[in-house]
């Protein structure tokens, strides 16, 4: 007999939802003003400019093979991440490729260009960085620091259920999703859309570490009460979603 709990879990890789959802309801529609496309730094906190994409002297490989070497890998040598090749990452996974009014086109593709993810990192060994928690603001290519907590590589591998590896390599990208950013324009259909998203980001990222002899594994399994908690977010409004370690090779 087919599991019936089992078999409900199956609508959300499904795309019924967007025939029964009234889009004219939906806060884009009824006027309200759209959400950040960013969350904001506070005033005073501390942000590290990162190297600009024209200035990348990394990263040159051809993208046939990039896709052919690429695989998932879960260890990694001691050696350091330079601060370029963090911000050549960064910016192939999240960052702006133009503008356009007050739209910013970035190098992922996202359904309506809402982008409704954040991007933290768990710095353990990178170039001119001390350890600790920091997010990415794409639309000023910057880092912002968020805490310097103590047992970091600790409570790295604890949120990524044991998994040593998670805390490993030089630096763990974090995604969080916003999910109103995607409500604001798609209501109930949102969620796939989220995932699917979070998706290309993460080939992205395996890609690019491709190009500069780095090598990344996407973890989907993950404690989501100690990895919401490491970014002190409310598990509501924002949670952690993916993430994926990187290191040297």
């Amino acid at each position: 007999m087919k599991n019936e709990t089992k078999g409900n879990l199956k609508y959300f890789l499904k795309d019924d939802i967007r025939q029964e959802t009234n889009f004219r309801n939906t806060d884009q529609n009824i006027g309200v003003p759209s959400p950040p496309i960013e969350k904001p730094a506070p005033p005073d906190a501390r942000k590290i400019p990162l190297l600009e994409p024209e200035a990348f002297a990394l990263g040159e490989i051809s993208l046939k093979t990039a896709i052919s070497h690429r695989e998932s890998r879960r260890k990694f040598t001691h050696q350091s991440l330079l601060l370029e090749e963090l911000s050549f990452l960064l910016w192939s996974t999240q960052g702006v490729r133009v503008w356009r009014q007050k739209n910013a086109l970035r190098t992922v593709p996202s359904a309506g260009n809402r982008h409704a993810l954040e991007t933290y990192l768990v710095v353990f060994n990178v170039e001119g960085l001390e350890p600790g928690i920091y997010r990415y603001l794409p639309s000023q290519h910057q880092l912002v620091l968020e805490a310097t907590p103590d047992h970091l590589k600790d409570r790295m591998i604890e949120a990524a259920l044991g998994q040593q590896f998670a805390g490993s390599g030089a630096v763990t990208f974090i995604w969080t999703t916003i999910p109103y950013r995607m409500e604001w324009r798609y209501a109930e259909a949102s969620y796939k859309v989220i995932a699917l998203d979070v998706g290309h980001v993460c080939q992205n990222l395996y890609l690019a570490c491709e190009a500069i002899g780095a090598g990344t594994c996407a973890i989907a399994a993950y404690n989501q009460q100690r990895a919401d908690q490491l970014l002190k977010l409310d598990g509501d409004d924002e949670f952690v979603i993916y993430m994926a370690p990187v290191g040297k090779i």
